[in-house]
């Protein structure tokens, strides 16, 4: 039966997705980089709507952040199961490369790393014919190219030699490989192209798993790079799976451009998000969608009822934040810097480290902007607020991109204060004499434009300024970064209660 869902399937920045199957349970995991936890896991029945369940690193000793820079700590996982076990193997570039995690229970923690001297990035595994096969795009050696050993995954020992599976088929920077054994061929899907405006995915097949193999006739078989409509683009990176009903899907990264009316701009501030496409093969071949384009409403036979289909709006507020795990914080867990008081009260004691300082740990915690359109809110309650403090909310990019609105102190008096990182300038925008007690703060935005203020008991919504969404897209950084925005709570110097935080994402 076929059914109406929405791209993308899971919003706001979550890249390079991983899914796999047991039973009528499908697992998925993301990119998660600099932020703390590690890796999300998200649950579905359905292929549609997602929930998060967990994160696959919540302990400093499986993920090492210490001087991360911007975009950098983990790169794009691969889960699989096999014989009762979940797999994860993933990249730490900050650390000490390519490593892997394991569970028996998807809810519960995972195990310490072990680590597989292969180099490269972008790790899989293959387990069949009795072995463990580990694949990334480079050998031990640093030579480039698509490499692919045997295995202990639950010591990360190579038992044999690296050997070179392909440089890729049409373009730069071969890398996302996937190998898969699918009827009498193992498959190797690979990403190239680069994970920009020119992304595709490429796929070839063999008889044996070391090759050689032959390109599909019709690389790339899925890519955007030649469309003119940009409201999705740079598709790439992509994981296959088959239902019970033995239809086939893919999931992949693509990214929703700032734009309005067909007329997109080479921008986008959500980061790359988690698509869903149908798969079908045609003389042994993958055809993405029927050959059509993958687009924001799709139509599909899901292996369950999507029940979210056409709602236009989704609300988190603090208990929901909880329940799906999605607080996010820079690097290392704050600790003792960030306490629960109650289901609607975060106590936060701010320290030295500002939003703007580089390969830091700000006192901040954050969710994933998931649409161009929201609103969020939160009611602040000073403790201690000493001259030349800060706190507030914060929407955040990277320490050399975000936009401020907080609570402060000057003189003996309390103000509110709009601020502005753009690189290396820093500017206060706007000033607001605040209440003398607390204040509830609120930042709200459409495709184009942040508005920061306060809600003000006579005046209503008091907006104290405004800032272009386009200076938090990856493409105007310094170095084309990978993340994606987060809306947050901070405290910079000072101790506060964060109260009754809730943001409300509009999907149009």
């Amino acid at each position: 039966m076929m059914q109406k869902y929405r791209n993308p399937i899971i919003s706001g920045f979550n890249p390079d997705p991983s899914i796999c199957r047991v039973g009528d349970d499908f697992y998925l995991v993301t990119s998660s980089f600099e932020y703390f936890p590690g890796v999300p896991v998200y649950h579905s029945t359905n292929l549609a709507d997602w929930e998060c369940i967990g994160h696959c690193l919540t302990k400093t000793s499986q993920l090492n952040l210490k001087n991360s820079w911007n975009s950098s700590g983990i790169y794009a996982p691969t889960i699989r199961y096999h014989e009762g076990r979940f797999y994860m193997v993933t990249t730490n570039v900050s650390d000490r490369g390519n490593f892997i995690v394991h569970t028996d229970d998807i809810y519960g923690e995972w195990s310490e790393p072990v680590w597989v001297s292969q180099g490269g990035i972008d790790p899989s595994l293959l387990f069949a014919d009795g072995k463990t096969y580990f694949v990334s795009n480079s050998d031990d050696k640093g030579s480039q190219g698509i490499f692919m050993c045997e295995v202990n995954p639950d010591t990360g020992e190579k038992l044999t030699e690296s050997r070179l599976l392909s440089k890729g088929w049409c373009g730069r920077s071969a890398e996302a490989p996937h190998v898969y054994r699918i009827g009498d061929y193992y498959y190797l899907m690979l990403a190239e192209g680069g994970t920009e405006y020119g992304h595709m995915v490429t796929i070839s097949r063999s008889r044996n798993p070391y090759g050689p193999y032959e390109g599909c006739p019709y690389n790339p078989f899925f890519s955007h790079r030649n469309e003119e409509r940009r409201d999705i683009a740079c598709t790439g990176h992509a994981d296959l799976v088959e239902d019970e009903n033995g239809n086939w899907w893919m999931v992949a990264l693509a990214v929703r451009c700032i734009g309005e009316n067909g007329n997109n701009l080479m921008l986008h501030n959500l980061g790359r998000e988690t698509f869903l496409a149908p798969v079908t093969w045609e003389n042994g071949w993958p055809v993405v969608n029927e050959g059509r384009r993958i687009e924001a409403q799709m139509q599909a036979a899901l292996p369950a009822e999507s029940l979210h289909a056409q709602d236009q709006e989704d609300v988190y507020d603090f208990n929901r934040i909880r329940r799906e795990h999605a607080l996010t914080t820079l690097r290392r867990p704050l600790e003792e810097s960030c306490m629960l008081q109650d289901e609607h009260k975060i106590r936060m004691t701010g320290t030295d480290v500002c939003l703007s300082d580089d390969k830091a740990t700000p006192v901040f915690a954050g969710i994933r902007q998931k649409e161009f359109t929201f609103r969020m809110e939160v009611l602040v309650t000073p403790l201690f607020l000493p001259e030349g403090s800060a706190a507030g909310l914060s929407i955040f990019y990277t320490n050399e991109h975000h936009y401020d609105v907080y609570m402060t102190s000057r003189g003996g008096r309390r103000y509110l204060q709009v601020r502005k990182q753009i690189y290396d300038l820093t500017a206060v925008t706007s000033e607001w004499k605040a209440p003398e007690e607390n204040v509830r703060l609120v930042v709200r935005a459409d495709q184009f434009n942040y508005y920061l203020g306060f809600l003000d008991e006579n005046a209503g919504e008091v907006i104290l300024d405004q800032g272009s969404t386009a200076a938090m897209c990856t493409e105007v950084t310094r170095n084309m970064t990978f993340t994606g925005t987060f809306l947050g709570i901070f405290c910079e110097k000072a101790k506060v209660d964060f109260s009754d935080w809730k943001a409300v994402f509009i999907r149009k």
